[in-house]
């Protein structure tokens, strides 16, 4: 499997190196055209895969590997440090597949229809988020407003950190970040080594009053403080970038 990750990653550098360009969708579109990038390199591959849809999770599942491609574009200069889950907490592991997500610059605003791919990060999912246990679901409470009669929805939205704000070293570059037991081919090589650590506490909970707006978290304490979880930062052969380490 790590072969098919690798060839993946390989084709993403190689459209970037020989300047295969973003072709937007529309003038309003934010990331289907990013997705639509993506979508060409593994067609380039032959590799079959479902077809990406709106409430779908990854964004792209591979049909003969137990494998997916999580995709999300970002504009730049703009919002890099973080970006919108959408109901979705990320991990590295998802019904059966291992995820990687897939981070890629382009420039803000631009006015051509074409435009190139600044740099990229193929991570797997566990360097943003290692828990693999927790089950997300949408809630509701009913008797709100005056009447009683109106519904409360508890719709959560995550926001979670980007690599270019875990990392030094990828911006403008092209790097893969993987499970320290990840096997690669003479067609990578090593561009350094990180380890992310556990917290000591975990937010159970939280509840929110009405009339203060004030939002107050509850805890418990993580089973796995302190745990590290390393990986390994690769880049094509060809590639002379820096070192990568931890912000």
């Amino acid at each position: 499997m790590s072969s098919v990750i690798e060839n993946v990653f390989l084709e993403c550098a190689r459209a970037i190196e020989t300047s295969q360009l973003i072709t937007r969708v529309s003038t309003t579109d934010k990331e289907y055209s990013f997705q639509n990038w993506f979508s060409d390199r593994l067609t380039a591959l032959g590799l079959n895969f479902d077809e990406p849809s709106r409430n779908a999770y990854p964004d792209f599942r591979l049909v003969d590997f137990p494998v997916g491609f999580e995709i999300k574009g970002l504009e730049f200069p703009g919002r890099g440090a973080n970006y919108d889950c959408n109901s979705q907490v990320p991990s590295g592991h998802h019904n059966g597949r291992e995820i990687y997500y897939v981070f890629g610059r382009y420039p803000a605003q631009s006015k051509d229809k074409s435009y190139p791919v600044y740099d990229l990060v193929m991570c797997h999912g566990d360097f943003l988020n290692a828990d693999h246990n927790y089950i997300h679901k949408n809630k509701n409470l009913k008797g709100f407003g005056s009447y009683g009669d109106m519904m409360i929805r508890d719709r959560k939205m995550y926001v979670a950190p980007t690599p270019y704000a875990l990392t030094v070293g990828t911006e403008r570059q092209i790097t893969l970040i993987a499970p320290e037991d990840f096997d690669v081919s003479k067609s990578l090589i090593g561009a350094g080594g990180l380890v992310r650590v556990e917290s000591e506490r975990l937010i159970r909970g939280y509840s929110f009053d009405m009339m203060s707006h004030e939002i107050e978290p509850s805890y418990l304490p993580n089973p796995s403080a302190g745990k590290k979880h390393p990986f390994k930062v690769f880049r094509s052969s060809n590639s002379n970038g820096p070192e990568v380490t931890l912000a």
